[in-house]
């Protein structure tokens, strides 16, 4: 009995001695294989940060390959985030628009005339993130703006695809433009806002709105790090950050497949540029293009990619990413040209950069009116992580402080 008992025991160490040097060495791997640019706001934090992430991801995997949960909701759970208590400076309530839900953040002091309403769309990659992650920043904007805020809880992938997002934000949006004065919103002064794969659906969303004549037009745009195109992933900013916490390029493409198909398939192919035919890449240069990025921003290391061709089955499988809802960058220029004043934040150290960048040469060239906010030593993700205590940047604040005063002129 005592030598069964030993042996257990023995078992037991030599498993939870292998699951720590698991853990321990993908950790190691994954920070081994990250970046941290000397420029980066709080770089020893944001290492931490990363780790704390990076196993977060290996424990959801191990928990996987025990049958017990998947890996994406381990990691959705660990980051839904909560909902926190009253607010003394505001009213907030949860509502459903439609089959959307949504949560309303109203400020509790007097106005003398109707507010200005902002519908926000949260970030993730389509996949991650809510209503609840995004508490602190929605409650900042609505309180230092005095503007009532609209936090969308869209569907998310692998388990909802392309358009579902786009629909729900869609669905939300229109709701609240009819409804506009039942919540004390000037409906001439509705923003559309969203982070990163946010603020890809503000975007869209209002590229579909500005061709819908009966509603009332949207008074702005507010796009933050937003990802606005799925042709291009060697750009400037891509080649640079591509091993940047807390968004790497390989993940960046492996969200955008995620909303696109619920899988990964073909991940190599965008990664290399090889999903589209080298036709659809010359229609889309104008606008898609390396040239158009400002010399500046190519002295930390540029690499021009040649255009290659790809398979019939890849394009079919993928051509969805050309749908101007899926990249607004490459819509019409009729719809460009009716875009109305916007404000589009970078951060250099984001692989999601040039997708801003070459957004606001778009809008410029078009008549557009265009604020740009550049975080020079920002990261993507850097607004969102505002109100976590010990994981705030200071850059985040600023950067979050830039939005405000911009909604404040409106």
């Amino acid at each position: 009995m005592a030598f069964a008992y030993a042996l257990l025991m023995l078992v037991l160490a030599v498993f939870i001695a292998a699951f720590i040097l698991l853990v321990v060495g993908t950790i190691y791997f994954a920070l081994s294989n990250s970046e941290i640019p000397p420029g980066v706001d709080q770089p020893v934090k944001l290492r931490l940060l990363h780790s704390i992430l990076t196993g977060t991801a290996v424990l959801g995997k191990i928990l996987e390959r025990l049958g017990l949960c998947s890996q994406v909701g381990f990691f959705s759970y660990m980051y839904q985030g909560k909902k926190l208590g009253e607010d003394p400076k505001l009213f907030i309530k949860d509502l459903q628009f439609g089959r959307v839900p949504v949560r309303l953040y109203q400020p509790r002091a007097p106005s003398v005339g109707r507010r200005r309403g902002v519908i926000y769309f949260h970030g993730g990659g389509w996949m991650f993130g809510s209503i609840d992650t995004y508490e602190t920043v929605c409650r900042y904007i609505a309180a230092e703006s005095e503007s009532v805020v609209v936090s969308v809880e869209y569907r998310l992938a692998p388990e909802h695809t392309y358009p579902a997002q786009y629909e729900d934000c869609l669905a939300a949006s229109t709701h609240f433009m009819k409804m506009a004065e039942d919540y004390g919103v000037d409906p001439a002064c509705i923003i559309l806002a969203g982070d990163s794969a946010g603020g890809n659906l503000a975007a869209a969303v209002c590229q579909t709105l500005v061709t819908s004549p009966d509603l009332p037009k949207v008074h702005a745009q507010l796009l933050i790090y937003p990802c606005l195109q799925a042709m291009d992933f060697n750009l400037p900013s891509y080649q640079q950050n591509c091993r940047v916490p807390i968004l790497f390029r390989e993940q960046t493409a492996f969200y955008v497949l995620q909303y696109l198909r619920g899988d990964s398939s073909f991940l190599e192919d965008v990664l290399e540029g090889s999903h589209l035919p080298v036709d659809v890449k010359l229609k889309f240069r104008k606008w898609l293009s390396a040239d158009n990025i400002p010399k500046e921003f190519k002295v930390r290391g540029f690499k021009p990619k040649v255009p290659i061709g790809c398979s019939l089955e890849v394009y079919e499988a993928v051509k969805g990413l050309c749908e101007p809802a899926f990249s607004p960058l490459l819509a019409e220029e009729a719809v460009v040209r009716q875009l109305p004043a916007s404000f589009i934040l970078t951060c250099e150290y984001d692989v999601l950069r040039d997708d801003g960048l070459l957004y606001k040469k778009r809008l410029e060239d078009s008549g557009v009116p265009v604020t740009w906010y550049h975080i020079e030593n920002g990261f993507h993700g850097v607004i969102s992580l505002f109100g976590h205590g010990g994981l705030s940047f200071p850059a985040g604040k600023k950067g979050l402080d830039s939005i405000v005063s911009f909604l404040r002129s409106l």
